[in-house]
């Protein structure tokens, strides 16, 4: 072998070194400079044999036979047609027009044939319009190593909190879905969850109220932030009639609102707050409970009668709250029928659900069960090396498996207290509301007073 010859396969082994280090460290960069031109000429050379061996071609029309029979051809399937590919910073993301005849499903079930033809990661289908559809090619795992989008999409009442295996930013939207049951094992991720939806919310113009019955030790640093705090269950109690008794004045305002004359326009018809003037509309009321077991925990005869009043409140908070602009996230290591009375009640009203890992396959039923088998499957199967990985659904039946980036506690703290100053007034709550650095050692006496 000559010098030259050495000199050329020692830089041939740099260069493949540097990018298997590139690969794994930055595989974004990777995927960019190397994958992506790789995958997109393997697509638009294979196109038509892939999906012609994953059967996703229909038979020729008439004319198309009518013409293979005057030019002496064989006729030819028709393909779906590839009208556009685009290249993102996770994969492609191919733009398709079905042939007449197909559906989605044809392609959600061949997913993991084209997965394996076109060597990806992962295959995800989504529907865009009748005919048209979008599948997307992830390049890498993405949820190996959470970096969330630069551009992020928010609004009033909706919070990036997590990145979905399809490079997509998974949204916590209160709009949409009012309530939303969080579940997860110590260690899981949950709390790294919570910080996160609570570090967004921060900034924005709602009100914040927390039931941390573990002596507040979960919610307590948020306290700049938090309208209201029970760290009891007996403060529980009280909060939540409180809670109660605020959404029955909302209810009251929207009634008035109603009170509907001949010369009322009709775009100023509302029931709910959203249609209320902006001058009148109170302010969204945001309830966290963070471990919603110590709830329906009893020791003696008075405590269950506690219990089942506690549950009641907040049955019906789930139930009514939505109209009246209060929403609930209820968190919990696990959660099951065996908790006690209205516990399935409960998750009925809570269509928003997220599975991290948890120890047994009952809480995960209990969260996903009614919305697909195979999302159980799937929250059953999360390692104990991927804390923040979870199994996020809802009551539409749709799921899919997203991951939270890693905020830290110091963060998630300090972005309350810069955004202290927009908790709001809730004069009702005002005995509940929190003094950072201090922990009362009883319910306030105000609050006792007024019980």
């Amino acid at each position: 072998m000559t010098v030259a010859e050495t000199i050329a396969l020692s830089g041939l082994a740099v260069v493949l070194v540097g990018l298997a280090v590139l690969r794994r460290t930055h595989p974004v960069w990777f995927w960019l400079s190397v994958g992506a031109p790789l995958a997109l000429g393997r697509v638009l050379v294979t196109y038509r044999s892939v999906m012609e061996a994953c059967g996703l071609t229909e038979r020729p029309t008439r004319l198309r036979l009518w013409m293979a029979k005057m030019t002496g051809r064989e006729p030819s399937r028709m393909v779906p047609r590839l009208r556009r590919i685009r290249i993102t910073r996770t994969g492609l993301v191919l733009r398709i027009r079905m042939q007449p005849g197909q559906e989605v499903r044809d392609f959600v079930v061949a997913g993991e044939r084209l997965r394996h033809a076109w060597y990806s990661h992962g295959v995800h289908v989504r529907a865009l319009k009748p005919g048209w559809l979008e599948i997307r090619l992830i390049a890498y795992d993405v949820l190996r190593r959470v970096v969330m989008p630069r551009k992020l999409p928010g609004g009033l009442l909706r919070v990036p909190v997590a990145l979905r295996s399809d490079g997509l930013p998974h949204l916590r939207d209160f709009r949409r879905t009012p309530h939303e049951l969080v579940i997860g094992a110590t260690e899981s991720g949950k709390s790294v969850y919570l910080r996160g939806l609570i570090k967004g919310l921060a900034p924005q113009p709602v009100a914040l109220v927390g039931i941390d019955c573990k002596w507040g030790v979960e919610l307590s640093p948020f306290a700049p932030r938090l309208s209201a705090l029970a760290r009891t269950p007996e403060e529980a109690a009280l909060l939540l009639d409180e809670l109660v008794e605020e959404m029955t004045r909302r209810y009251e305002l929207i009634r008035a609102a109603q009170q509907l004359g001949p010369d009322v326009p009709l775009k100023e018809i509302t029931s709910d707050i959203w249609g209320l003037p902006e001058d009148l509309r109170p302010v969204p009321v945001i309830l966290i409970v963070d471990e919603v077991a110590e709830l329906f925990m009893v020791a003696t005869s008075a405590d269950e009668k506690r219990r089942d009043h506690m549950i009641t409140q907040v049955i019906r908070l789930a139930q009514l709250g939505r109209a009246a602009g209060m929403y609930a996230e209820v968190c919990g290591q696990r959660f099951g029928s065996e908790l006690g009375k209205g516990a399935t009640t409960l998750r009925a009203q809570l269509s928003g659900r997220v599975s991290h890992r948890v120890n047994d396959e009952g809480s995960a039923k209990m969260a996903l069960g009614d919305i697909s088998a195979g999302a159980v499957i799937a929250a059953t199967s999360i390692p104990e090396d991927r804390p923040g990985e979870a199994v996020a659904g809802d009551a539409s039946g749709g799921w899919t498996v997203i991951r939270s980036p890693f905020t830290t506690l110091h963060d998630a703290a300090a972005t309350c207290a810069e955004f202290a100053h927009m908790t709001p007034e809730l004069p009702a709550l005002a005995p509940f509301r929190p003094e950072p650095g201090r922990v009362p050692d009883e319910i306030p006496s105000a609050v006792l007073e007024t019980a």
